[in-house]
Parts: structure tokens; sequence; C-alpha cells
């Protein structure tokens, strides 16, 4: 059975077990596992072509279905059973919508021309007969799917309220190889798999990538050099920079929410302890003096609070401590093991690794209600949660079999995502935050 990632963060020696089969920088496939059949329902009718220029090259429509059925918000009319294919509001036969029971629909037209893919798309309530959003958005180059996501994230929120996070990316990690072959890489892509780009290859292991609040950089932990290293690397430019090769362990790197600090476990004075980095000037302030091992640092979404894992309990569990230093205080109680926090935008919801016996699992707290806790995950070894920027999924990995792969869970668990590579491993995700237009 792998071993938690907690413990392969510590046994550095053994952090080549992630991955156990070939890995290629091809897209992830994306499964829809399950559904919510109590979600809103919603179609999005087969976009128009304006014009007698080229066809779009990427199917629209087909990619904001994709998009709403995910999230766990919406459920989209299947293909299939979509009769009729207006393309403007005035082609909306409404009373057909009513009978099939859809709250909303979303129509619209594409024109395609000198590489740029322009739809115009106007979102409808269907029982009352309401247009609620009509806009152009318009992209080009290797990025045409953000037509599709931006347009996505409009709908979502216009009807939830809430920013989507559907034009965002997501890092991991993949390995090419066995052995002395072995070649991990660094590799970010679209929030649902797509365009995959490398952003570092190396013959050694890497772990913990993790995104800078504005999307320009990603920190990881690299063993190149044979002992552990950490890198921020820019991700338009390929510039990186050595920020800790100390002696012993340097890992789990995490940005502050300004982006002006990095919260790390580095044991170079003994034990691994909990340090916060100035990455201006490179000097560190020691948070943690216990000689438990302190690792896994998350940072609260005001900068004030560091949130960490500790086996000071004789197990490990998550602990909260100011970043002006002080006691730390004990957050989980239920579960034999609790690690690998990641907080959402507001604070409100923590996802861990929970382990009960040899079963781990995500499973999200909610400090808002008193602690309350619920699974996102089934097991048996799920590890690395990753919240998208608004808190309505997150990532995580997992392992079927031999192999590593990657599940997007809505944040109540009942809707999840499989993105698979056809013939290898992938681990190690973190989702990144919003883009610019």
């Amino acid at each position: 059975m792998r071993m938690p990632k907690l413990m392969l963060g510590l046994l550095l020696t053994a952090c080549a077990a992630l991955f156990a089969t070939q890995a290629g920088a091809q897209s992830l496939t994306l499964q829809i596992v399950n559904g919510v059949p109590s979600a809103i329902p919603i179609t999005v009718v087969p976009f128009g072509q304006v014009g007698s220029g080229p066809a779009s090259p990427i199917n629209v429509a087909a990619i904001i279905s994709m998009d709403l059925d995910r999230c766990g918000v919406f459920r989209t009319l299947p293909a299939s059973e979509i009769v009729q294919s207006p393309s403007t509001g005035a082609d909306i036969k409404f009373a057909t919508w009513k009978q099939l029971k859809q709250d909303y629909i979303v129509v619209g037209r594409t024109s395609y021309a000198n590489g740029v893919l322009t739809a115009n798309f106007e979102l409808w309530d269907v029982n009352q007969q309401q247009k609620l959003l009509a806009m152009p958005i318009a992209m080009q180059g290797s990025d045409l799917r953000r037509v599709a996501h931006q347009i996505a994230d409009q709908i979502y929120q216009k009807i939830t309220g809430t920013r989507g996070a559907f034009d965002t990316r997501i890092a991991y990690i993949t390995m090419v190889g066995l052995g002395d072959k072995a070649q991990y890489s660094l590799v970010i892509a679209d929030s649902d798999g797509y365009n995959p780009q490398t952003v570092v290859r190396s013959h050694e292991p890497m772990l913990s990538p993790t995104w800078s609040p504005d999307g320009s950089e990603i920190a990881y932990v690299s063993f190149e050099s044979g002992d552990s290293a950490i890198y921020i690397q820019n991700v338009a430019t390929g510039a990186r920079r050595l920020v800790s090769n100390r002696p012993g362990i340097n890992g789990a790197p995490r940005f502050s929410p300004d982006g002006k600090k990095l919260a790390v476990s580095l044991s170079f004075q003994g034990n691994p302890e909990i340090y916060i980095m100035d990455l201006g000037t490179g000097a560190l302030t020691r948070l943690t003096h216990n000689l438990a091992i302190d690792t896994e640092p998350s940072w609260t979404p005001d900068g004030q609070n560091i949130i960490f894992t500790s086996d000071r309990s004789g197990k490990p569990q998550l602990y909260e401590i100011p970043v002006t230093g002080g006691t730390p205080q004990r957050l989980t109680f239920q579960g034999q093991y609790n690690a690998d926090v990641a907080v959402s935008y507001d604070g409100k919801q923590l996802a861990m690794v929970q382990g009960n016996g040899n079963v781990y699992r995500i499973a999200v707290m909610n400090r808002s209600l008193g602690g309350q806790e619920h699974f996102v995950s089934p097991g048996n070894l799920d590890e690395s949660p990753s919240w998208a920027p608004n808190a309505s999924m997150l990532l995580y990995a997992a392992t079927e079999g031999p192999r590593g792969v990657l599940y997007a869970a809505s944040a109540d668990g009942r809707v999840r995502q499989r993105l698979v590579l056809s013939d290898g491993d992938v681990r190690e995700p973190a989702w990144g935050p919003y883009r610019n237009p």
C-alpha cells in the first residue's frame, strides 16, 4: 500500500514512490463519475455559425455544458434530448423547454476568422421568459477554449451570485519512464485538463507545486541536486530562482496571500519546523519550536495565521499559529490522522487528508459551522487537496491500483470528475488563482 503524502514528505528517500507508472505530457481526460439529480436544470444549445467563414475549431456549447455539469450546481440537458436549435432569444420556443423542465437555456452564435474566435451568447430564464445575459466573448491563438470557459463563468456568476472558476489553471506532476530513466514534469493545464504545458522537467522527483497569488509563478520542491531544494519559477518566461537549499529538509512551500512571503518547512536547525521566508530579503522567521515534526503550512486568507500539520500529539493533526508567533492551537480531533490542509478563499472551509486505519480520504471542515466535517472522496488513499479559487470545487490525487489519477469534486462531494492520463500517472495537484480576462 502507498504511504500517505505526509510520510513521503518526511522520508525524503521515499518520495519517488509517489509515481508507479509512465506518464506523458498529454491532456488529462475528464470523466464525470456521478451527478446530482436535484441540480439546476439548464440547456446549452449547440451554437450556430455566423457568416460563411470557417467553422469554429472548438465545440463551444459542449465545453460550457461540461463545465456546468462538473461543478455540482447545474445539470445540463444531454445533447441527444435537445429537440430544437435556437441560436438567438427570438428563436426560443419557451413552451418546449418548460415541458422539458428546464429552468435556463443558453443560445449563441460563433464566428471564426484570422485565428480569432468570437462567440455571442444569451442566457434566458425559461419560466420568466427573461433574458439575463447577452454579450460577445472573443479569444485567439492557443486560448480558444477560454471563450467557452469564460461564458460558463458568466453563467455561473449570474445564477449563483458567486464568481465562476472554470477559466483557471491547474498544476500537477507526472513521470515518464521508470528507474534510472525516469523523467518528472511539472505541468500546467486548463482547469478541465486541456492545453497542458510543461513548466520544467527533471530526472529527479518534484513535489508540492503551489501557485503565487497572481498566477505568474509556481514554487515547488526539486531533488535535482540530490537533496531537496525549493525553487520559484516564472510560468511565462521559464526563469527560475533557488530560494532554499539548506541542509536537511526543504519542503512544503506556500505563498502568502500578498505573494511577498513563503511559508516552508525546514530542518536545518534539527527537526522540521515552520518558517516564513521574506522573498525580497531572504530573511527567515521561525514560527514553531517543538521536538515534533511540523510541516505542510498553509496561510489563512488574511495572512495573519498559519495552519500546519504536526505530530506533537502523537499522530498528525492540524494546528494554527499566528504569523507573529505564539502557542499553536489544535484544530482537528476527528480521525486518527489529519494532514495536508488546504484553506478556502474565505477561510471558512478546511480541506484535509483524514485517515482512519489504512483508509485516507479528503474531508472538509466548515469552521463557520462549528467544525462540522464531511467527506468528499471515497478513499482508500486520497491526498493533496486543493481548492478552486471560489471554493466551489477542489482537486485531489487518488490511487487506483498501481497508478495515480486526479479527481475534481464539488465542495459537498456529490459530484466528482476523474482526470486521468491515458497511459500514465499524475500526482500533486494545485488549483491556480483567477486569471486575467
